[in-house]
Formats: C-alpha cells, structure tokens, sequence
C-alpha cells in the first residue's frame, strides 16, 4: 500500500513534468557524440575529485561540447545524488541528461522521471529477467532507455528487447578490469535500427575513430574526464585532436 501510495503522488506530479530533452536525438549525424559523465568515485579507483560540484562539471562539459550527460546518482560507491541531476536539469532543462545507477525497480524510473532524467541506465547483469519490464515501464513513463551489456550473451539477450540504444561497456564488472576487445568483438551486432554506444576505456581520439568505423554512434566517457585538471578542456580535447 506505502509503496502504491508513493507511486501515486510520482504520477501526479509527472502529469506536470515536461520532457524538455531527446536522448537518442543527440547521436544523431557524424560527429563525434560524446557522453560525458559526472561522477566523483568508483569501486575501481575510489574518490575521483572532491573539489568540483556536479553543476560545475556539468557546466564545463555542456560549454565545450558533449552530447549528453550522464549523472552518477548512486550514493554509496560512485558518491552520487539524486539532487545533482535535479540541480542540473534546473539550469539546463533542454540539455539531454541520463541517470546512471543500479535500477532494480519501477520506482526509481519514475524517481528519475520527476527528477529532470531523459533516460535511464538499465545494466542487464543486474535487472536480468526484470529487464524487460523495465524497459517497458520507462518508456510507458516517457524515459529512453540505454541498455548496457557486457559480453556476447547479454548483447544477445539485448537484442530481444524493444531498447533503442545499446550500450557496450568494456569493463569486466568481476574484476573491473577494461578491455576494448570487448566492444570490438561485440561490434558485430550492430545494426543501424538502433544506437550503440561504447564506454570504458576512451581516453583519446584514437579509440573513439576505431570504433565509430566500427558502427558505434556515440561514447560513455567519465574517469577520463573527471580525472583531469578541468574535466571540459579534456572532453575539448579529446574531441578536437
């Protein structure tokens, strides 16, 4: 009941939320399109900076020409908040935002909904035969969905679902270890009824030409970035070597 109850006063104040960003609209054309994220830690290197807000980082990135954002909203290992998505879509509502976490369930799509997110990151290690589900829930709420996998079998399994963008991270999530030969044996699942995206492991211009010849439209890229004394002079870089 709590939880119908909650799910409730979401869908009320949905009915007043506008949905000001097209997600899979900035993959579109040849350039190079950039995710750039706003994270501050992960499990593999711990806390990554502390001396930037999100609004800050997401200032840079939008000023020297990312496509989108992803926004790390998980608290515990990448030192996220839901608020930094909210404080973010405040200053740029038409600026396309993904919220990155581990989603389990429906009311956390409609969290991300409310809070200003265009998409969301459905990772299918962890919503295995939720899948499905979810991404039918998000996109009945008016979220776009970006599926990650990580190896042949859930790029497969991917397939099989009505998600529009495909993500292929090049992280081994048991040992954290980054391969690209992941996105590049996984390459040739691509078609071009729908968005792949690549992430992990891009930290120049070399990489990213590789894999657009490759097919992948668009590039997830955080730890690079944040990483950096200014996190938008890099994605400046990266893009423009």
């Amino acid at each position: 009941m709590f939880l119908d109850k909650i799910k409730t006063e979401i869908e009320q104040k949905m009915a007043t939320a506008k949905k000001v960003g097209n997600f899979s609209q900035a993959f579109k054309g040849n350039h190079t399109n950039v995710i750039a994220e706003v994270k501050f830690a992960s499990p593999s290197k711990g806390i990554i900076r502390d001396d930037l807000s999100a609004l800050e980082v997401a200032q840079m990135y939008i000023e020297n020409g990312a496509s989108a954002l992803s926004v790390l909203t998980e608290p515990n290992y990448f030192k996220g908040n839901i608020n930094y998505l909210k404080q973010i879509k405040e200053k740029y509502p038409t600026f396309p935002v993904l919220r990155k976490d581990f989603i389990l369930d429906e009311y956390q799509l409609y969290e991300a909904k409310i809070s200003g997110a265009d998409a969301v990151l459905l990772i299918m290690a962890f919503t295995g035969a939720k899948t499905t589900e979810l991404i039918k829930k998000a996109t009945e709420i008016g979220l776009e969905v970006l599926l990650e996998v990580h190896d042949e079998s859930e790029m497969q399994e991917a397939l099989k679902t009505d998600a529009k963008i495909i993500g292929v991270n090049n992280r081994n999530l048991q040992t954290l270890e980054i391969s690209l030969d992941t996105s590049r044996n996984l390459a040739k699942y691509i078609t071009q009824e729908r968005l792949f995206i690549c992430e992990s492991g891009i930290e120049n211009s070399d990489v990213i030409q590789e894999m657009k010849s490759l097919g992948y439209r668009g590039f997830l890229i955080g730890s690079h970035f944040m990483e950096a004394e200014n996190p938008g002079k890099a994605l400046n870089k990266v893009l423009n070597q």
